[in-house]
């Protein structure tokens, strides 16, 4: 048994790496935070669901010393992520138990940046995880996006641009690879685009959530 950290080196090319489209790749570069939608692979370590919860969560990488083999037989599959705004990007939201103040700060905003559900502190997460899974797929699977003014996207939000997921951070574009961010362009001066993040987690992002972002 080894610690995550030392797990993304022994298992490589792991179809276990997510996307800001929501895709589980296989890749060699490592992750920053790791992901869970249930149990999605055979006894083969293949990937054969998408998901299998509603609930698309972000984990931290360490966690009181717990310890897992990656895509062991009937435990949860294990997904990576570059940054937190790709796993936002994709439709995760922090993980209550192993980033408890992550996901008290991300509901408050959530909350303060989407009040016309007239959800309230003691509505249940199942429910933000309800309107969150409408908003990052259609009923075949397929990745939903929204169109907006570029101009008016807060830092965090991802798009797609040129055909390529890209992250909109401080006034500048960064094309997405699985191993980082390419060098930045000017924001455009306006024009609408597809935006690849939920609609209600942007909302969150411009009440006050600001993720973590590897640029």
């Amino acid at each position: 048994m080894f610690r995550l950290p030392d797990l993304l080196y022994l298992y490589p090319m792991l179809q276990n790496r997510v996307d800001p489209e929501g895709n589980i790749i296989r890749t060699s570069a490592r992750g920053a935070w790791m992901g869970n939608r249930g149990i999605l692979h055979d006894e083969h370590q293949h990937v054969v669901r998408a998901f299998r919860l509603k609930a698309w969560i972000t984990c931290v990488l360490e966690f009181r010393g717990r310890k897992r083999s990656v895509m062991a037989l009937n435990r949860y599959t294990e997904l990576f992520f570059l940054d937190e705004a790709t796993a936002f990007s994709a439709g995760h939201r922090p993980c209550f138990e192993c980033r408890r103040q992550d996901f008290h700060r991300f509901k408050s905003f959530w909350l303060k940046g989407n009040p016309e559900y007239g959800f309230d502190e003691r509505t249940p997460v199942a429910e933000i995880d309800h309107i969150l899974h409408r908003e990052r797929i259609d009923r075949k699977g397929k990745k939903l996006n929204h169109e907006e003014d570029i101009r008016d996207l807060p830092d965090g939000a991802f798009i797609r641009w040129q055909g390529r997921p890209a992250l909109v951070a401080g006034n500048n574009l960064y094309a997405w690879s699985p191993s980082g961010y390419e060098p930045p362009i000017a924001l455009p001066d306006t024009g609408p685009v597809a935006v690849l993040t939920p609609a209600s987690i942007l909302q969150a992002f411009r009440a006050g959530y600001a993720p973590q972002m590897a640029v």
